[in-house]
């Protein structure tokens, strides 16, 4: 009998190792990753996960290079704008108590924001339509405000008065402003913290024990270190206050807690289905114009099938978080470094999930293509530019401070970036002189051409 059972035994063992062999889709993206990071750098931690069962997880890089501390998948890090997710569903719980409408003006609960011509409503914050400025994009006299502690209302202060970037409800542009202003009416209708509500009514209940809230000097075991690169330098990402960030981007978090998260919404355990359809939809303009953003995330087609994401970038982290729900497919990419191909992976990672390949793209003339290489910058902003270049038959594109992503042409003007989720561009003329070209993600980008 023994024996018998020795022979089942290494016949069971067998079996296991044998099922235990990557699949195809493991090997391909252990190959994405091992091209992209290096075991001595920042890195990533990678999550897919299909039917409900995740499927492939994996962490790559250092979390913290001075201690030489390799990453692991379970490590915690910022999460930045994904946190507007937690923020906008807070809102819609609300609204289904009945405590809060999304035609609401804000000043009905702020009474000393200014008043509009036109109202801003709840639902314009949600959207990203209100026309108030994003409060991370203005110039400020005091230097290093990042590191200053404000409260709430402190912080709306500095950008309460600045004037409106278009009417309230007629377009579309993302400010950070808005989701700062959601949380601090949460506090104005619960009469507690925007953090103890978050914690209360969604973290808690669903289990996130890895989610939580940045505090400057509370202790998070498992938290990475964030870096970034300042004159082909690796540094240590600056200090940002958590009060800086407040309901736009104040949650820290691992890939398991936002697949545990996406898999409570689906369920419809925070918020009922009618409700999260909403959130899922495309705000539609007055014209009839469709955003590319309905409440708390954005919403595109991407390669025949519909995809519902949102993505985070601040000081030393970029993440990126996509659900494809047709074939319900969840992604998430969490990055340490802002120099990380954040968008490269979120993209690839996602045609290899879903079996999808590039399509077929189109080819300019030399002389039309010659004449879009260069530096462009963006409108509104002089410290930004980004160059195209071509090298060796691939046309790039070189953001400042990021990697270069390749671009495919589908027609000889509009193009769009290889393997970013929903990234279009289009180069625009006068007189045959190629003067802007301007980029579609998650809202419109002009950047002029400078050289």
């Amino acid at each position: 009998m023994k024996k018998i059972y020795s022979f089942v035994f290494v016949v069971a063992v067998f079996f296991q190792h044998a099922n235990a062999q990557p699949d195809k889709m493991s090997v391909s993206i252990d190959s994405v990753l091992a091209v992209k990071f290096t075991p001595d750098a920042p890195g990533a931690s990678i999550l897919v996960a299909k039917g409900g069962k995740i499927v492939y997880r994996k962490a790559v890089g250092k979390a913290d290079i001075q201690l030489n501390v390799s990453m692991q998948p379970e490590m915690i890090f910022q999460l930045a704008s994904i946190t507007k997710q937690f923020t906008a569903i807070s809102i819609l719980q609300l609204m289904e108590a009945g405590k809060l409408k999304l035609t609401d003006s804000i000043q009905q609960y702020l009474p000393n924001y200014p008043s509009a011509a036109v109202p801003i409503t709840i639902e314009y914050l949600l959207a990203h339509v209100s026309g108030i400025p994003d409060y991370l994009q203005l110039s400020y006299t005091a230097p290093n405000l990042e590191r200053w502690d404000f409260s709430p209302n402190e912080l709306i202060d500095s950008f309460k008065h600045r004037p409106l970037q278009f009417t309230p409800g007629t377009a579309y542009r993302y400010s950070n402003s808005g989701y700062y202003l959601l949380g601090y009416i949460i506090e104005k209708i619960t009469g507690t913290k925007y953090q103890d509500y978050v914690q209360k009514n969604i973290i808690t209940p669903l289990g996130l024990t890895n989610t939580k809230f940045d505090e400057g000097n509370n202790i998070i075991p498992g938290r990475v270190q964030g870096y970034q690169v300042i004159d082909k330098q690796l540094l240590r990402a600056d200090y940002w206050s958590p009060s800086i960030t407040y309901s736009a981007g104040v949650l820290l978090s691992n890939t398991e807690d936002l697949f545990k998260w996406n898999e409570a919404l689906k369920s419809y355990k925070v918020v009922t289905q009618e409700t999260l359809k909403k959130a899922y939809t495309q705000y539609k303009l007055p014209d009839g114009t469709a955003v590319n953003y309905g409440y708390g995330w954005s919403i595109s087609n991407i390669d025949s099938g519909v995809c519902i994401y949102h993505g985070g970038a601040m000081n030393g982290f970029l993440t990126q978080e996509s659900y494809f729900p047709d074939e319900d497919i969840y992604i998430v990419v969490l990055c340490n470094s802002q120099q990380a191909p954040r968008d490269y992976l979120a993209g690839t990672i996602a045609s290899i999930a879903r079996g999808k390949t590039p399509s077929s793209t189109h080819k300019p003339s030399e002389t039309l293509l010659a004449s879009y290489l260069g530096t462009y910058q963006l409108e509104g902003n002089n410290k930004r530019t980004i160059t195209i270049f071509q090298e060796k038959g691939i046309v790039g594109m070189k953001i400042s401070g990021q990697q270069p992503i390749a671009i495919t042409f589908v027609s000889d003007t509009q193009f769009q970036l290889l393997n970013v989720l929903d990234a279009t561009g289009i180069f625009e003329s006068t007189n045959g002189k190629v003067e802007r070209m301007i980029i579609n993600q998650n809202g419109k980008y002009i950047w002029q051409k400078i050289k």
